[in-house]
């Protein structure tokens, strides 16, 4: 029972999205599975473990998500190398991405934030569609990503990872575990990555990745007291990365400043500390409480040609948490307070947009769930803030299961947050575009806050099929935005506009899965996207530049029967994405044109694993095997300083085929 009550306490502090039904989620997902979903969880939310983490190379966070339906990966410009995610049609700043379950990237860490977490740290990623757990707070508009890291008191003693690939990356990520006493563990996590060489595959004279290198450190302590009930993590990270792009013929010491070439540098050092205490009630375990805090410091310092752009942001993040029950466990509840600080210094060249933001919060979510075929979760909280005002925040979450093996959900809530029109559009200033703010009555930039409904209606059916396991899977989801700040590059493609929404705006998402286990270890992924995602701009209503409105996913895996603690592994991913809609290039000289829609294009990755026994494996793989590469990805390039270019236009891939190989080794 103490030891029930100390893993209890544990999982308490790493709750995912719901607080109160964590355990539940493990004690249904026992099969080894990459990704599980849930056929009890109120809310509509898969589990992505380190299996499925495994079968890309998974870099980093924002590259771990290659082989999940549910999220679209995407090059945020031709230059920086910088993957964005999407989900149901809306880019990161529309989603919470938190990193055990405290806001990580926000602010001035949304434009390259999911590059600062290694792949090699993740102990698994839970996905929420659709508005997320008022526990966790406002922000969430679109759905909720949480990472959970390696834990002290479970992780193996040493680990290795080397990467290289041929686009001339190399990675290395040691861990370091130590059992300090019965109670005490600690991890000590190091990464490190470099890319030496300069590429041009696409002859347009500029890198088509830049020169990079990043140190990364985390040394992380965990507390367990199984008698008294206690957990507490304690967190120091420390983060430098540094990133040279621009053209070939570019040398920072000599060019920076000048027109001789183009080139850009975005420097970054981070600082977070971190801590999470949990108690559970040792007489009453259906009854806790948990504090959690973090500290950090951003410091980004980058310009690109001429365009300077300097952000500093020192947060400050609190939360407290009670969980107990009203007259049985069929009847939960989460209630506590929250504040948060945000210190901005930002220059946008020499004009100061500094400000600070702070907000307190409190929140109450009651459950129900009937321990049968139904459950519903409805919370809510109010927030005051110094430029949003004070708000209310409601959201639901309700599940049933009408018969076996079929679970059907629906979710609705509102989000509200802050645009950082700079710091979530850094790949516009890799242009010649002038940067114009049209409204000045808000408090943001002179603009209000965003302030979005979503609703979502999921239903997913398990079965057998030819005597193997199937499942279909439908998801439906609507965002209605009542305010948005606007981002125009549909007006001209000299200018870029930032204004509130006159009109309407919205983003619908349908998603349909097939999943079937073709053989004993062969198992078929496949999922049918499409998004109608539309804004009214000054000069029109227009699809959602960038942003295809039909997408199709298909993933097969295998692997060997495990002999001799030998075993074979092998993966393989296919996108199709559908036309984009093209920002307006018209007035442009014809040779740096673009037609109003992309092509349509496929994607193809593969991945095989070798593992030589519990201890050591080796992998190599490839991405973008079909080797297609975007036509003037850069346009204007033979003259960046003129009045066309613009590196920001980014549909497809810009490099092409790129292979890697890699090692594990572990010590248990």
């Amino acid at each position: 029972m103490k030891k029930n009550i100390a893993l209890f306490a544990m999982l308490l502090l790493c709750i995912p999205v719901f607080a109160q039904e964590k355990l539940e989620e493990v004690k249904i997902t026992k099969k080894q599975k990459g990704i599980k979903k849930s056929y009890t969880l109120t809310g509509n939310t898969s589990l992505i473990t380190s299996k499925e983490l495994l079968k890309a190379a998974c870099c980093n966070l924002a590259e771990s998500f290659e082989t999940n339906p549910s999220i679209d990966v995407n090059f945020s410009d031709a230059l920086t190398g910088t993957k964005q995610i999407k989900m149901l049609g809306l880019t990161s700043p529309y989603l919470m991405i938190t990193e055990e379950n405290v806001p990580s990237v926000r602010g001035a860490s949304q434009a390259y934030g999911m590059s600062f977490t290694p792949g090699t740290w993740v102990e698994s990623i839970q996905i929420t569609k659709g508005a997320g757990s008022v526990v966790n707070g406002y922000e969430s508009i679109s759905g909720q990503i949480n990472t959970e890291l390696l834990k002290p008191m479970s992780d193996i003693p040493f680990f290795l990872n080397a990467y290289g690939s041929t686009d001339s990356r190399f990675e290395l990520n040691t861990h370091f575990t130590k059992q300090l006493s019965d109670k005490w563990a600690t991890s000590l996590l190091v990464h490190g990555n470099a890319r030496v060489a300069k590429t041009d595959m696409n002859d347009d004279g500029f890198m088509d990745n830049p020169l990079a290198k990043q140190i990364n450190i985390l040394n992380r302590y965990q507390y367990t007291n199984a008698e008294k009930g206690w957990v507490g993590f304690v967190n120091l990270r420390y983060m430098n990365d540094k990133k040279q792009t621009g053209e070939l013929d570019f040398d920072k010491d000599r060019d920076k400043g000048t027109t001789n070439y183009w080139g850009s540098e975005i420097n970054t050092e981070r600082i977070d500390v971190s801590t999470k205490i949990g108690y559970i009630f040792p007489d009453m375990p259906f009854q806790s409480i948990g504090f959690q805090n973090a500290f950090n410091s951003h410091n980004q310092k980058s310009y690109y040609g001429l365009n300077d752009y300097n952000i500093k942001q020192n947060s400050y993040y609190s939360n407290l948490i009670f969980n107990s029950i009203i007259d049985n466990t069929k009847n939960k509840f989460a209630a506590g307070l929250n504040f948060t600080y945000d210190q901005y210094q930002e220059f946008v060249n020499v004009t100061d947009y500094s400000r600070i933001d702070n907000s307190v919060g409190a929140f109450f979510e009651y459950t129900y769930d009937n321990t049968d075929n139904f459950s519903i979760i409805l919370g809510g909280r109010i927030d005051n803030h110094n430029r949003l005002g004070t708000f209310v925040t409601p959201r639901l979450h309700v599940r049933y299961n009408p018969w076996e093996k079929a679970v059907l959900r629906f979710s609705a809530g509102r989000g509200k947050r802050s645009a950082n029109i700079f710091a979530e559009n850094q790949q516009l200033f890799a242009s010649s575009r002038v940067f114009s703010i049209l409204d000045n009555s808000g408090k943001i930039y002179g603009m209000n806050p965003e302030i979005a409904w979503n609703y979502g209606l999921s239903f997913s059916q398990r079965f057998s099929l030819f005597d193997r396991h199937a499942e279909v899977v439908f998801d439906l989801y609507r965002t209605d935005f009542q305010n948005q700040v606007v981002v125009d590059v549909m007006q001209s493609p000299q200018e870029v506009l930032f204004y509130n929404l006159n009109g309407k705006s919205y983003a619908n998402s349908l998603q349909v899965e097939f999943n079937y286990e073709l053989l004993k270890n062969f198992n078929f992924r496949s999922a049918y996207k499409y998004y109608d995602i539309r804004t009214d701009y000054l000069s029109g209503n227009y699809a959602r530049p960038l942003q295809a409105k039909h997408r199709f996913f298909g993933n097969l895996e295998y692997e060997t029967n495990l002999v001799d603690g030998k075993q074979w592994k092998m993966d393989y991913t296919f996108n199709w994405i559908g036309q984009q809609q093209l920002p307006n290039t018209a007035s442009n000289p014809e040779k740096d044109r673009l037609p109003e829609f992309s092509p349509s294009y496929s994607l193809m990755n593969a991945q095989v694993t070798r593992v030589f026994s519990d201890t050591f494996e080796v992998y190599v793989g490839g991405e973008n095997i079909g080797n297609y590469r975007q036509d003037k990805a850069i346009l204007g390039s033979d003259n960046p300083f003129g009045p066309d270019f613009d590196a920001s236009i980014v549909y497809a891939p810009v490099f092409g085929q790129m292979y890697y190989a890699g090692l594990r080794f572990k010590i248990k």
